[in-house]
């Protein structure tokens, strides 16, 4: 498929440059970005033979000559290159599915998708897989191309891959054996058009699955249900609240009836992380994996670097990095988790947002703390609120002053809902900032 031919690659983010090192040697490459600082990885790939070629004008590079153009997932289908290539009637892809023609035969694929909780699901059920020694590998949207673990992948091995929605897109033959549905929320509607377009799109994670594949779904989330009715796959459900195949009663987690393990001796805690567990087990048991196993693994877990990452005990107050949060939905998702005093630091770029999502999600916030761009906004929002509300200029300076305001058994929680980019080049410089400032308190 991939032999002898002109593959246009559009992006030169990590996929693009994973998929044009892939394929330079039987093939020829023109990769294309608007930007082009990196100098020195340009040079590496024009020794491999890769025509970069830096421009804002990509569209007038793309010709009837190429076979395929491969697009960065972040680019949408309204991109000019992508219009250009559907009237030249050149197929467009992306790495993942490119990738996906080179497996060895007898891989199994674990697809896990989803408005949220997508990451931790798989990153904990790959832990679970690699404590029962399967042959497992991690990989996807948190950042590590399929193409970039072709090598170390043999036949019979299992991939458990994060998915998004953005790499559902361009998805044509890429087939899992079992697809996991965290939930639906209104996200990315920038990109769909519109919220009924975003859930058909994530229905894609299905693509060619029979009877003989599995769907595991969100029993609790009625879009869920009612967008996945018609699938034909296996279908089962979990759920927090209803009845269904995996669920919570009396403090326990049961799946088919039978208990697997007790909600106390999860080191991850919530009840959205309740259900990225029942995720995890479910998949866990599709390849036979026994409780003991199970919950070994999540005793073990404590999560994801900057999602809702304990951080430390100081003086019988807890510390929680939540970098990752960049919107109110995020932070609403950290607050449900504690049910104790939340001392919660705010702030970074100004979007436009409001603030007034959080309302209602606010019962155990007994200050706050908020820097950035968006203070003078969030300290008006918390003063009609009539919570203790204090602006700072950094986040050094809210941490220490966050510390200072605690008391015994509160929660420090970093949750910011915003962007990181008015002081940091990332939510990940942010949320390790944060952990270094924690860990140096006395």
């Amino acid at each position: 498929m991939f032999n002898g031919k002109n593959i246009f690659v559009l992006g030169m983010g990590r996929s693009g440059v994973a998929v044009s090192n892939l394929l330079c040697e039987k093939n020829h490459i023109l990769l294309t970005d608007v930007k082009g600082d990196d100098l020195s990885l340009i040079k590496q790939l024009e020794e491999k033979g890769i025509n970069v070629v830096i421009t804002d004008h990509q569209e007038e590079v793309l010709t009837s000559k190429f076979d395929y153009v491969v697009k960065n997932p972040g680019v949408r289908n309204d991109h000019e290159v992508v219009l250009k290539a559907k009237k030249l009637n050149i197929p467009v892809i992306n790495e993942m599915e490119v990738a996906y023609n080179f497996l060895p035969k007898g891989v199994k694929i674990v697809g896990i998708t989803g408005s949220n909780g997508k990451t931790t699901t798989s990153y904990l059920t790959y832990e679970i897989l690699s404590l029962a020694s399967l042959p497992v590998h991690l990989g996807g949207n948190m950042g590590i191309p399929l193409c970039d673990m072709l090598e170390s992948i043999k036949e019979n091995d299992v991939l458990v891959l994060e998915i998004s929605s953005h790499q559902l897109v361009n998805f044509n033959k890429f087939k899992t054996d079992i697809s996991v549905l965290t939930n639906f929320s209104e996200v990315h509607l920038d990109f769909f058009g519109n919220y009924d377009n975003y859930k058909n799109n994530k229905l894609r994670i299905f693509n060619h699955h029979t009877v003989d594949d599995v769907a595991i779904l969100n029993g609790s989330d009625k879009a869920v249900c009612e967008k996945t009715k018609d699938i034909v796959s296996k279908k089962l459900y979990f759920s927090s609240s209803n009845e269904a195949d995996c669920y919570i009663d009396d403090g326990y987690i049961y799946y088919k009836e039978e208990k697997v393990c007790e909600i106390s001796d999860i080191r991850l805690k919530g009840k959205h992380n309740y259900e990225n567990v029942m995720c995890a087990i479910m998949v866990a048991k599709e390849f036979g994996v026994s409780n003991s196993v199970i919950k070994e693994a999540l005793a073990k877990f404590s999560g994801v670097e900057h999602r809702m990452e304990f951080v430390r005990r100081l003086n019988d107050r807890e510390f929680y990095n939540d970098s990752k949060a960049t919107n109110n939905k995020s932070t609403i998702v950290a607050l449900s988790s504690f049910e104790s005093p939340v001392i919660l630091i705010l702030g970074g770029l100004d979007r436009g947002q409001s603030f007034d999502e959080l309302n209602g999600h606010l019962d155990y916030v007994k200050s706050v703390v908020c820097y950035g761009q968006t203070k003078e906004k969030i300290e008006k929002y918390f003063t009609d609120k009539d919570i203790d509300v204090t602006v700072v200029d950094n986040l050094e300076e809210a941490v220490k002053l966050a510390y200072n305001l605690s008391e015994e058994n509160d929660t420090i929680l970093f949750s910011p809902a915003c962007a990181s980019w008015d002081q940091f080049d990332s939510f990940e410089q942010r949320g390790k900032l944060f952990k270094e400032i924690v860990e140096n308190l006395q």
